[in-house]
């Protein structure tokens, strides 16, 4: 089978691998559609992203979605011919994270495209059953794929207890800033905000349903949100950029007694944030890392046709196209790429 290997930094190659054959609990997947992260995008172009380092060759892509081809003899409630997404992280299912409920938070989870463990730039993988998910007739391989950052926005909406009626203020409009405003929407919000330093992505977010979408490159953050909620400040923030300006503005856009929830992947570990003002406002401060049980609700939300996701999709390429894939994927106005295999 063909597989996309990062060799080097800045470098893929086609080789052929051996077809993986699936364990007793797994099912052997025909990949059909897989989306390009920007932590993909960060491991070609650096190698590294914090503490997880490419040591060696690497197959990346870890929003996929594609068709069962075989099953293992344990396997129930999946057949070939199911169309599936595949969630990318699978946990021990024994820590005391696991046995919480809390599953993403697993220190020995198998998460694909993290190294060292590879992903679904290939044409085939074998994935435990647990963590496929068929998809309805009118959903297809390529929404599939995109329930993987569809989940992180409905994660982060969870962690911020985003509700009816909530003003939300979401801190980039990337593809996570996008799908989170989806899923903001889903959850009850009834005015979205949105911020970027690109003008090309800001008026895509408002052809997206935006209700404001404010350049902070060239407008203060503060006095715009304010007119846009008559200076009480958003409900909920949530910070999907990573950028340490818009990490330091979210306590200037919430609302006093509001929510903060940083989603978005600092180059630095540390920024200075004013705690004084966090406790003065009495702010709930979250994290929010992955997800946990969202597929599920990216499928239903996908089969109601609630949100959209192949509306962010700028290009499609096939896998032999792979690196210039990944070179225009990092031009500032792109928003996400594809990867077509097996078709």
């Amino acid at each position: 089978m063909r597989s996309a290997v990062l060799a080097d930094i800045g470098e893929f190659q086609i080789e052929e691998r051996e077809r993986p054959a699936p364990g007793p609990d797994e099912v052997l997947v025909r990949i059909r559609d897989v989306g390009i992260c920007g932590s993909d995008v960060h491991y070609y172009e650096h190698g590294r992203i914090g503490d997880y380092v490419v040591e060696g060759p690497l197959v990346l892509g870890h929003e996929s979605a594609g068709e069962i081809v075989e099953t293992g003899e344990a396997v129930t409630g999946l057949a070939v011919g199911d169309r599936v997404t595949l969630e990318p992280g699978v946990p021990c299912r024994r820590c005391a994270h696991c046995k919480r409920g809390d599953y993403h938070l697993c220190e020995s989870v198998t998460f694909m495209a993290t190294p060292p463990h590879d992903g679904a730039f290939t044409e085939y993988v074998s994935w435990p059953a647990d963590y496929a998910y068929k998809l309805p007739e009118n959903v297809s391989t390529r929404a599939g794929a995109l329930c993987e950052p569809l989940s992180v926005g409905i994660h982060a909406c969870r962690r911020g207890n985003v509700g009816t009626g909530d003003t939300v203020l979401i801190t980039g409009a990337g593809p996570i800033g996008l799908l989170t405003m989806e899923a903001a929407r889903a959850a009850g919000a009834t005015d979205i905000l949105i911020t970027d330093v690109v003008a090309e992505k800001l008026e895509f977010a408002k052809q997206r349903g935006a209700d404001y979408a404010i350049d902070v490159s060239s407008t203060d953050l503060t006095p715009a949100v304010d007119e846009a909620t008559d200076g009480i400040g958003a409900d909920v923030v949530i910070e999907a950029s990573g950028a340490e300006p818009s990490i330091q503005s979210t306590l200037d856009g919430v609302r006093r007694g509001g929510t903060i929830v940083f989603v978005g992947l600092a180059s630095e570990a540390e920024i200075p944030l004013d705690v004084i003002d966090i406790i003065d406002n009495e702010l709930d401060v979250h994290g929010s890392f992955r997800y946990k049980n969202t597929y599920p609700a990216a499928v239903d939300l996908l089969a109601d046709e609630v949100v959209d996701v192949e509306g962010i999709i700028d290009f499609e390429t096939g896998l032999e196209s792979v690196d210039e894939a990944f070179q225009r994927s990092m031009e500032p106005e792109i928003v996400k790429g594809m990867i077509s295999i097996n078709d």
